[in-house]
């Protein structure tokens, strides 16, 4: 019987799995849309529901325990002015998960774990904006030598 078990062990240690369930964490609230297995998925969406009911209730305490969840000051920023205002008149259901096929190496059952009401440009946080080269006329390149 599964009297007990509170949550999957996923084959790892607890501060390796306390680590990555940190990170992807982080990578949910910069990103607000990240693909990773379905198992990590399912774990991960009532993780972020509770960081966003804390980030709801704005005070100190509040502030200083989602720190010390996240360790990252720019994710807890955003959860408390970004999420707090967004998820304001919502009472839970703050992610989804969707099932999106399998990993081509292992076959392992992938998922796109997602905020309800996400801001589409998120993803493109990091991506570098693309730089057109300069366009080259004639009269800037230098003359070569003919005989």
């Amino acid at each position: 019987m599964r009297h007990k078990i509170g949550y999957r062990k996923l084959n790892k240690t607890s501060e390796h799995r306390k680590a990555l369930f940190k990170n992807m964490l982080n990578s949910l609230i910069k990103y607000e849309q990240i693909i990773t297995t379905l198992p990590k998925a399912k774990e991960l969406k009532p993780q972020i529901d509770k960081v966003i009911t804390l980030g709801k209730k704005s005070n100190l305490s509040k502030k200083k325990h989602l720190f010390s969840k996240l360790q990252d000051q720019k994710s807890v920023k955003k959860v408390f002015e970004t999420f707090s205002k967004r998820y304001a008149n919502r009472k839970g259901g703050y992610s989804r998960v969707l099932k999106a096929g399998f990993r081509t190496g292992d076959d392992a059952p992938m998922a796109v774990i997602e905020l309800v009401d996400r801001d589409v440009n998120a993803r493109k946080v990091d991506k570098p904006k693309k730089i057109e080269p300069a366009k080259k006329d004639k009269e800037t390149l230098p003359k070569t030598a003919t005989k």
